[in-house]
């Protein structure tokens, strides 16, 4: 008799509805996926705060670094510009370079490779031909000659076409990006990229061009930053 009780308990087991309990399970998932998109949402929103925090770094950088850039010899100005217009003209009317800028980005996975999150984030940040360009032009100064112009020149045209080069495939990368939330992570992401580079080729500009000062640009660029902030929390906290 104890068997056919058993046997009888085993028989309600066999008869439990599974298809309740995989609708169950299946809410279980459904709730932790709702939390996870939720999370995801909450934390787009929170990039896109911070990367509009950015644009006021972005503007008064980009006014400091014209500023500065104005105090060079209008030669120099000159192929600087020619540079970063004459890439802007060869992607929009020509062709996209893109295995040239691929080709960088793998050159930077290769030398960050022993950190893993650099690798994720150096191809985007660092300009690195713009890095390259600017790190052989002492060299070239000592082969041709520190007296002749030329070389400055040539070196300062191919700064901003590198940079260039860096600024808009980034953008393009970034910009591509599936399920991006309100454009957070293309706000964020390339307003930081830019104020990065910013800093970079300005770095690069001072060292080669003893009219550019870094640290007026950046005093300037921090100053005027500082200002836009104290005029929104003047007019959001203070009344009039």
């Amino acid at each position: 008799m104890a068997r056919k009780g058993f046997l009888k308990e085993d028989n309600k087991d066999d008869n439990i509805d599974w298809s309740k309990l995989d609708t169950n399970l299946q809410a279980g998932g459904g709730l932790k996926s709702k939390a996870s998109i939720f999370a995801g949402r909450l934390f787009s929103i929170v990039k896109l705060i911070v990367g509009l925090c950015f644009l006021s770094f972005v503007y008064s950088g980009s006014v400091g670094f014209l500023k500065e850039l104005g105090l060079i010899e209008p030669l120099l100005r000159r192929y600087f510009w020619s540079g970063i217009i004459s890439f802007t003209l060869i992607y929009l009317f020509i062709f996209e370079p893109a295995r040239i800028y691929q080709k960088g980005q793998k050159l930077l996975g290769l030398i960050f490779k022993f950190f893993a999150p650099l690798v994720k984030v150096a191809p985007y940040v660092l300009p690195i031909y713009t890095i390259i360009i600017f790190s052989l032009y002492p060299l070239f100064l000592w082969i041709f000659n520190s007296k002749e112009p030329a070389v400055t020149n040539y070196f300062i045209f191919l700064g901003g076409f590198s940079w260039a080069l860096h600024l808009i495939f980034s953008a393009k990368s970034l910009r591509s990006r599936q399920g991006d939330f309100l454009k957070a992570n293309y706000i964020f992401g390339f307003s930081l990229v830019y104020i990065i580079n910013l800093i970079l080729i300005a770095i690069c500009l001072s060292l080669i061009i003893k009219d550019f000062s870094f640290i007026h640009f950046f005093d300037g660029s921090f100053q005027a930053a500082k200002n836009i902030f104290k005029a929104i929390f003047k007019q959001i906290f203070i009344p009039a």
